[in-house]
């Protein structure tokens, strides 16, 4: 946990012996529960500091003005929902997760690492995003390996309220995925930002997408389950 204290601190985020202790509690879960439920490719205690701990938390430099509530889309093992609401116990945070078995692993490890405010919604985007008790109900939305841009932001969208803002994070190359998501940003009540390169010691070269909710999404969006990955806003 060295190295994540290390590099944290270099970003302006603190990070006390509890919370420290939490995400040790939370790599050790992570790697017994992936023997028997396939959370992630990345094994190494290293590497998951790297590669799932400090990719998640760098996406606090981007949400703006301090956040009370966070929606992690297709959260899987957690992230980046999980290590932001370490960072930042205060936050309510809602999970999205389709897959039973990878929705069980994040009611556990709430639980194990005494996290509160924390809602494990087993759903579909698809479905979530209609919820009038979220739809357009989060300041900060966020998304990793989820989909491509365009599918990305017709699923997270609905839930950001305007004046909030959708969190992606991408690979080094993302400026065509980003070109061709203009129409949908646009049609569901965003604005794109920017593209933020993201340095990590030990890491490729990677970006973050950061779009702003600057009105409301459309009452026909998010698409039934299925189109809007089948059939992107272009």
């Amino acid at each position: 946990m060295d190295e994540l204290l290390k590099i944290a601190t270099s970003w302006g985020l603190h990070l006390d012996q509890r919370q420290l202790e939490q995400f040790a509690r939370y790599s050790a879960e992570l790697r017994a529960w992936n023997t028997r439920v396939n959370l992630t490719s990345i094994t190494d205690e290293r590497e998951i500091v790297i590669r799932h701990f400090l990719d998640s938390l760098r996406c606090a430099l981007s949400w703006g003005a301090a956040p009370s509530s966070l929606i992690d889309v297709g959260s899987g093992a957690g992230f980046p929902g999980l290590p932001l609401k370490i960072l930042r116990p205060e936050l309510r945070v809602t999970l999205v997760e389709s897959v039973g078995k990878k929705a069980a692993f994040l009611q556990h490890i709430v639980a194990a690492l005494g996290l509160h405010d924390v809602t494990v919604m087993t759903a579909r985007a698809e479905v979530a995003g209609r919820d009038p008790q979220h739809r357009e109900q989060y300041d900060v939305v966020t998304a990793r390996s989820v989909a491509e841009l365009a599918t990305l932001v017709e699923y997270c969208l609905p839930f950001c309220r305007i004046g909030g803002r959708v969190l992606a994070p991408k690979g080094r190359d993302s400026d065509s995925e980003v070109a061709r998501a203009h129409v949908a940003i646009a049609r569901l009540g965003g604005q794109l930002i920017g593209v933020e390169p993201v340095e990590i010691p030990g890491v490729e070269p990677r970006t973050l997408v950061v779009v702003a909710k600057i009105a409301p999404t459309p009452a026909a969006y998010p698409r039934s389950v299925g189109i809007p990955a089948k059939r992107p806003i272009r």
